[in-house]
């Protein structure tokens, strides 16, 4: 995130005060634009779409963000997906914040007269916080379209590699919850090797493997990540 600077210098040479004009203010704002592909689509433990792009834009000024994540399937155009989000975070301290939002996720291709719902709407709020180079989060999350509640928790570390890379590790378990039918637990584990190619873009290559404890649905899932992200 970028924020508004603005410097003042003065220069004193005996009696004489020669002031500098102040430098230009930085944008207080962002756009990151990402461009991965990932070998599988996963999504809270299922998977949902075999290899994809999975290209996305996210705008943040200030404490706001909102952005655009789609899933394009390489084999077939069946599993579409395109997520509309935005939210809005709270520092409650230097290493603790509150983040709330909400997502649209919508599927072009899914016939509604089947009786399924082709797009849901769903809130979310969380707790952010590190710890030296560990990071844990805490979200909460209501689809209000298909009535499942989802509470899912995620403790990262990262291990700097040197000033243009790190080797970052990532541990989920969540568990959905639906008004009708049986909850379900999802666990897991991931490394990502971003390396800085410029002072705005970054490659990163990873590795991820989930796995769910639903009767009779393929609950392995081992896929990789690679891809581009550039901030502007």
């Amino acid at each position: 995130m970028k924020k508004i600077a603005l410097l003042i210098a003065s220069l004193v040479t005996g009696a004489s005060l020669l002031a500098q004009d102040p430098a230009p203010a930085a944008p207080s704002y962002s756009v990151t634009v990402d461009f991965p592909y990932a070998s599988k689509y996963v999504f809270r433990g299922v998977q949902l779409a075999e290899g994809s792009f999975q290209p996305s834009v996210k705008l943040t000024a200030g404490s706001f963000y909102a952005g655009l994540w789609t899933n394009q399937p390489v084999t077939s155009n069946i599993d579409n997906e395109i997520d509309l989000y935005a939210g809005y975070g709270f520092k409650l301290s230097d290493s603790w914040s509150l983040d709330a939002g909400a997502t649209l996720y919508y599927y072009p291709e899914l016939d509604a007269s089947t009786g399924l719902d082709d797009s849901t709407f769903e809130g979310y709020v969380g707790v952010n916080g590190t710890f030296g180079s560990f990071t844990v989060g805490l979200y909460a999350y209501n689809d209000f379209t298909l009535e499942a509640f989802t509470l899912q928790g995620t403790v990262g570390y990262s291990i700097p590699i040197n000033d243009k890379a790190s080797f970052n590790l990532l541990g989920t378990i969540g568990n959905v919850s639906p008004d009708a039918g049986t909850d379900y637990t999802y666990y897991g584990l991931g490394a990502t090797l971003p390396y800085k190619l410029t002072g705005t873009a970054t490659l990163t290559v990873g590795a991820q493997y989930a796995t769910h404890d639903i009767d009779l649905v393929d609950d392995s899932h081992f896929w990789f990540t690679v891809g581009l992200t550039v901030v502007f």
